[in-house]
This record gives structure tokens, sequence and C-alpha cells, in this order.
């Protein structure tokens, strides 16, 4: 196969090489598709530690592709969910990942794009995009230096400050920031106290780092939305402290502020954008790897099936239908918390309502399902159509059954007739799903299900549930929801939500294989 150039149209191109981009490079190229990631960036080095990990659900995804061992190797599994001042406990979830893994974004980034090269994604670094117009065909991309680049479909992942979105004219709405912080690490001629404080102003911490130290401090007044100086941090350091500890040498700052934003809509024709292109917000709970990966996987396989040809573009609607009300309840809840972060007689107090109010286990355990990721619910209906998206909360008043459109549970299987549990017909459903593909779990009786035309998209795995595994004690229980009634199949699309429920006939399925894996290759025959 010949080297492609910059005149040549290529399938599907990304702008941006952070998590999110790297894992919707990974999706693409899993499913066929010819991907290449454009990065402004000529090194993989980053400045700053950004995202410090990710929680439960992100893992989930990541252990579907055959990932999260890579990461687990290098992060720390720790229980650090909290909503304000309430701990959130993970313990007795039914995942194999009751927890967050604490990793800095460079090793993450490490090994995404270790990944994506394995699957032969090209990254192309120092290439700086500055616009794009396209056509009922095409999108064609306008590079800093002056030359251009043809695609089929471009996708941007160039964070909150998205050349992408802001060319492709979609806005972003969000209440305006009341106050910012700095983030830096620096070298001081005085040690500091170590540890977190709150006051007035909001929330401040001085923790040691490698040959310095680690500064979160809350601005005296809000800050301009330009790249803060060592001065900006020395002001707002000797406002909470008294002093600024003689800082020098500083290794990188940064400004954040305690607003969200969210973009209103997630696609211009060809053009579509995902993670922090699509939604911002403070770092408050640690959400945002886990929103832009949640984004690439739902996005990735959807916009394979329209590039091949198997599915309508009317398909890509149904992102921004499911992602943006369910990234909508993250960011309330992110702004939630971050009001909270105010040592202020009002603060206090409603925190303390909060708190109080937040005691029960049913109310602690729903707030962790919303902050672990493990509660979405799509809404996967066919009477609703791929347009339609998930619901505002994990409870729904129709009487479906409970898994349609949730994360399948990572149950233990038997594939193998003489299987014991233990033996070469062991496996679980998310290692079904490491091909990207759509699986169809059958544990009913053989011969009951048929997906004959759609074999090239879908994986057909006869099984029966194993003795019940470790991460998930007793089997088809949902986080929050609780047991729910066995089903005798289920159909799961490539990003794990579950589309189909099977009662022992086939009754739907053909219907749902159409609407979202695209027509039978019979009938297009």
């Amino acid at each position: 196969m010949r080297e492609q150039t910059e005149t040549d149209e290529h399938e599907v191109t990304i702008v941006g090489a952070g998590p999110t981009g790297l894992m919707m490079a990974g999706e693409l190229a899993l499913a066929g598709i010819e991907v290449t990631v454009l990065e402004r960036r000529p090194t993989t080095d980053l400045v700053g530690t950004r995202a410090r990990g990710f929680h439960s659900r992100t893992l989930e995804i990541l252990d579907q592709r055959g990932l999260a061992e890579r990461f687990l190797a290098e992060g720390t599994p720790v229980q650090a969910l909290s909503f304000g001042s309430t701990p959130l406990d993970l313990t007795g979830f039914p995942t194999r990942h009751p927890y967050t893994l604490g990793l800095t974004q460079a090793p993450i980034e490490r090994i995404l794009l270790g990944w994506v090269e394995e699957l032969g994604v090209r990254v192309r670094r120092g290439v700086e995009v500055t616009g794009f117009a396209q056509d009922d065909e095409s999108v064609t991309v306008h590079l800093a230096d002056g030359g251009s680049w043809r695609t089929a479909y471009l996708v941007g992942a160039d964070g909150g400050r998205s050349v992408v979105r802001r060319a492709a004219g979609i806005v972003r709405q969000g209440p305006p920031p009341t106050r910012s912080h700095l983030l830096a690490e620096v070298e001081t001629t005085r040690e500091p106290p170590w540890g977190l404080r709150t006051d007035e102003l909001g929330i401040h911490a001085l923790s040691p780092a490698p040959g310095g130290v680690s500064v979160l401090v809350t601005e005296p007044r809000l800050g301009p939305a330009t790249d803060p100086t060592l001065s900006d941090l020395a002001v707002a350091l000797t406002a909470v402290y008294g002093t600024d500890f003689g800082v020098h040498g500083p290794r990188w700052i940064t400004r954040f502020t305690d607003t969200t934003g969210q973009a209103t809509a997630y696609r211009a024709g060809r053009v579509l954008i995902a993670g922090d292109a699509a939604h911002v917000h403070p770092p408050t709970g640690g959400q945002g790897i886990g929103l832009g990966v949640e984004d690439a996987v739902n996005l990735g396989w959807k916009l394979a099936q329209v590039v091949r040809g198997a599915s309508p573009e009317t398909l890509l609607d149904s992102y921004q239908a499911e992602r943006h009300p369910a990234t909508r309840r993250v960011l309330a809840s992110v702004l939630t918390q971050a009001m909270l972060q105010r040592g202020d007689a009002r603060t206090l107090a409603l925190g303390e309502t909060l708190a109080e109010l937040t005691a029960g286990e049913q109310a602690r355990r729903g707030l962790a399902g919303l902050l672990s990721g493990l509660d979405v619910r799509l809404d996967v209906r066919l009477d609703a159509g791929p347009e339609a998206g998930p619901e505002a909360g994990p409870e729904r008043s129709d009487d479906i059954h409970p898994l349609l459109g949730r994360r399948v549970p990572d149950l233990d299987l038997e594939t193998g007739p003489e299987s014991d549990g233990d033996g070469p017909g062991a496996t679980r459903v998310h290692a079904l799903l490491r091909t990207g593909r759509w699986l169809l779990l059958d544990l009913g009786e053989p011969g009951t299900l048929d997906v004959t035309g759609w074999e090239d998209r879908v994986e057909h795995v006869p099984a029966r549930l194993a003795p019940a595994g470790p991460g998930c004690p007793e089997p088809w229980q949902l986080p929050v929801v609780g047991p729910v009634p066995a089903p005798a199949a289920v159909l799961v699309r490539p990003d794990g939500h579950v589309a189909w429920v099977g009662d022992g006939t086939d009754a739907g399925l053909h219907e749902t294989l159409s609407a979202w894996c695209g027509a039978s290759a019979q009938v297009s025959r």
C-alpha cells in the first residue's frame, strides 16, 4: 500500500492527539478505517500534570479494548470519589474496577499512543490546523504552513480552545466564571505548610513535587483569560498565606475557572467534535478523561459504519443525542461541587445541608453511579429511533427491560462444551468486545437466533453463565439499580451498551440490527 500524501483524500482525520483523539483513532482503526491524527505539539511532551486519573466506567471501556492492565500497571487504585465533603465508596459495586485509578496524563497518552501505533494509526506532529472548508463530499483542512489536507470526515479533539469547533461555527454555552485558580509546579526558598486549606476565597493546596512544590491556589480576583505569570502566582499565594514562599523557577503555571461550558452541537455536516472541544469544566471530580473516552467510543463505531457505507449519515445524529444529555448531567454535578469549594458561612451551610441529604446509602450510591459513569442509560428503543438520547437519570418509568441502554455487566462466561469456568472455554463479556464489533451474547436455546447478513458486523457467541467471578459477585446486577431479570440474550454495541434484550425468541432482533447496524447484506444484494 502506497504512502498517502496531503493531496490524497483520507477517510477520517482527527485533530488532537490527547486521550480523546487517540481513543477515537483506535476505535476507527479497529473498524478498519484509515485514520490520521494531526497534532500541533511537535513532541509528546506535556506542560503540567493535567489529568490525574479516571473512574470505573473509563477503566471498563479500556478493559473492553484489552488496555486496562496497561494502565493498572502504572497507576494507583484508590477510593477517591467524593461529592463535596461526602466520600463515596464504590466497594461492593458490580464492576471489576470499583475504584479510581490515579495516573497523570503523560502516561495515559503514552499508553494510548502505543496502542494506536500497534493498530497502524499515523500521528503527524508539528501540524497546526487553522480552519477548514467542507462540501457535500469532503472536508479540506487548512494548515498553518499554507498546505491543506482533504478528508471525508473531520473530528475535532483539539481541546477547550478548539479551532475545529470555532471554525465550524459551533457555539459553547455555560455560566460565566466567578473565580479562577492557579495550578503550578515551582521551586521555593522556604518550605511551605503542606496540605489543603479552604477559606472564603476557595480551595488551596501545597504538596511536595519532584524537585519543588505543587501549588493549587484560588486567586483573590477573577483572573483574565490569558496565560498566568509567576507574578500572578506570587500575588495569589500572598493573599492566602501572607507570603509567596519565595517562588521561582516555575516548571509550568496554568489557570482554570469554576465555569462549565458545553457545545450546542456536536456535529456540523462532516465535522464532529469530542472531548474538551465539546465540553469544558473545572477538574473537580476528575471527570475530564472519562467524558472524552466515552465520547470517543460512542462516536467511533458510528462514524466507522457511515464511512464504510453500512449506515446512513443520520446515524451520526445519535452521537449528540446520546452524549450531550449524559455529559450535561456530569457537568451539572461538577459545577455544584466547584461551588462547595469555599469556606464562607453560606457555602458551609450549603455543604452541611447536602451532606445531610446524601447521608442515606441509596443517595450515596446514586451519586457514586453518576460520578463513576456506571449509571448511564441510553435510549436505544426503536420507537425512539437512533436520534434519541439518554435519560436524564438512571431510572426510567416505562416497563422495558432495565438492561436496555445500559453498559453490559462484565460477567464470567463459559463458551466451550466442556469448560468448567477455568479452561479454554472460559471468558467474560468485556473480553468479547475487544475486536470493537457488535456482540450477540446468546444464552438461550441453540439455533433460536440468527444474524445471517450481519456476520461482518456482529459476533454471535453462544455461551452460558459461569460461577460468579470476583468482580461481579452475582450475575445481572446493575450499579445503583440492583438485581435485574436474567435475559436469554443481549445484543451489545461496540461501546458496551445493550441495544436489544432477548426473551428466548428473536422478536425485535433483526429490526434492531437494521436500525443500528445497517441493512442486512442479504437485503443489500
